[in-house]
């Protein structure tokens, strides 16, 4: 029993000062985040007319855009969809929808809506893809941006995207969910950078937002309203958080390796050398972007992958514990998948950046932090129990204090995004949905980030019992109500 006693009295000190200087780091390196953060905002507000819009609007000269929208079953919703990006502001891009072999009447809906025929298409298989059945234009000359792509399921989004990229005729593509709603100036904003940079920009995302509680009329978004529903709430937060604060941040150090599979626009023949999107991979997005980063270093070509501190997609998040517990655990098998699959480039010299700043990130404060944080509150709980049957063994300040702490900061970060959001973007209704998000900060910590953190958890271990992955149904509302 002594050296019961010896031994968790030791494993407690040792996880002290562990914490001390684990949260230590993670403060240090958020509060250089948060400035680097606010110079990438400052400098992109400052050069936000460097080209005017209008003048690429109105240009002949304009790059290409082809959009690539996979959609599988969203017979509910395809046609608002569709016209919703028909109708973006931009003078040269095509929409390309591939029907990931759709089970319901989604291409149905999309052959009578915008009177579609089969069409001989050169289809050229530069990234290998599940067989294609057909690809459809139509025959009013109104929607001849508009291009249809029918294709047998292979129970992957990444396979569609590939197809759709396969069949686009544009130098830079935009990968989003057929569902998301874009801003109407969405194309003009994440195709500046690629004009403006002196570096070949590869790749560009900008933030994402939820729409569960917004007005949306027919595919168009009339009024950004804050969720009203926990779940969704609280992913809110979340998305200013790691949008605004994170992302930024990255892209300034030029160390970026997301960008949202719901909102990213890339150079093509970039993302064709890298293979296009892994469709056995649960991270595609994260993981091309890896792949695109390991092409130019081996390229020796100086790049770039910038990011834009502006809200220019709206998507319906999961609306309850289910849905959210599986989207996230997939999440997280996705992280350590991808981790895996490059763990070579750790800490080589040839890969830069990635190899010794933003894979080992990665790997320490989203990989390890799960696993640390639920080491810690057994350990407690171990040393509770130890207390109530035999010496009190547990340093109730440091405990008490630490907590205190790293609760203080992690809500003055989300208090300081949301600000800066609104005084940025003004992308709520009103001041009162302000304050019940700065509301909703304050009890994230208790009620939120345990689930995030017992979803990564799972993930991790389905991961290294390699079950089957699957990707569930999300459902959908629909578009078609003016308010919801």
């Amino acid at each position: 029993m002594n050296d019961m006693y010896h031994y968790l009295l030791g494993l407690l000190d040792i996880y002290e000062w562990f914490i001390v200087g684990y949260a230590s780091f993670y403060v240090i390196s958020y509060l250089v985040f948060a400035f680097l953060s606010y110079v990438a905002i400052r400098k992109y507000v400052l050069m936000k007319h460097y080209i005017n819009e209008d003048i690429l609007l109105k240009s002949n000269e304009a790059i290409g855009v082809s959009i690539v929208a996979p959609a599988f079953n969203e017979g509910a919703t395809i046609v608002h969809n569709v016209k919703s990006l028909l109708s973006l502001s931009y003078p040269k891009f095509e929409v390309i929808i591939i029907n990931d072999g759709s089970s319901d009447d989604t291409l149905e809906k999309l052959i009578t809506e915008f009177n579609l025929v089969k069409v001989p298409f050169f289809y050229q298989r530069r990234i290998e893809t599940a067989p294609v059945r057909g690809h459809y234009k139509s025959k009013n000359p109104v929607y001849s941006k508009l291009l249809v792509v029918d294709k047998e399921n292979r129970k992957s989004k990444a396979d569609a995207s590939n197809v759709g990229i396969n069949s686009s005729q544009y130098p830079l593509f935009l990968c989003t969910d057929v569902d998301c709603i874009l801003k109407p100036n969405t194309l003009v904003k994440l195709v500046k950078p690629f004009i403006e940079s002196r570096r070949r920009v590869i790749a560009a995302g900008a933030a994402i937002r939820s729409s569960n509680a917004s007005e949306v009329n027919e595919g168009f978004l009339v009024k950004v309203h804050y969720p009203n529903k926990w779940y969704p709430m609280f992913q809110e937060l979340e998305y200013v958080r790691a949008f605004l604060f994170g992302r930024m941040a990255w892209s300034q150090l030029n160390s970026l390796i997301l960008v949202s599979g719901g909102l990213g626009m890339f150079d093509k023949e970039v993302a064709i050398e890298a293979g296009g999107y892994m469709h056995t991979s649960l991270g595609e997005d994260m993981e091309l972007i890896i792949r695109m980063r390991k092409v130019m270093y081996d390229k020796k070509e100086k790049f770039k992958i910038s990011y834009i501190p502006e809200s220019l997609c709206w998507t319906e998040v999961p609306p309850n514990l289910k849905i959210l517990m599986r989207q996230r655990i997939r999440w997280a098998r996705g992280l350590i998948q991808t981790m895996v699959i490059h763990k070579k480039m750790f800490f080589n010299p040839k890969y830069g950046r990635t190899s010794w700043f933003a894979l080992p990130y990665f790997f320490l404060f989203e990989f390890l932090a799960p696993i640390i944080e639920a080491f810690g509150l057994l350990l407690i709980v171990a040393s509770l129990i130890w207390s109530f049957f035999y010496t009190d063994i547990i340093n109730y300040d440091f405990l008490l204090w630490s907590m205190l702490f790293v609760y203080l900061f992690y809500i003055n970060i989300t208090i300081i995004s949301i600000l800066l959001d609104e005084l940025l973007y003004k992308s709520y209704a009103n001041i009162r949905e302000v304050l019940k998000l700065i509301g909703m900060a304050m009890i994230e910590p208790v009620f939120y980030h345990p689930v995030v953190v017992m979803a990564a958890l799972k993930g991790y271990w389905q991961f290294f019992l390699k079950k089957e992955a699957k990707w569930g149904v999300m459902v959908r509302k629909g578009f078609t109500v003016t308010k919801k």
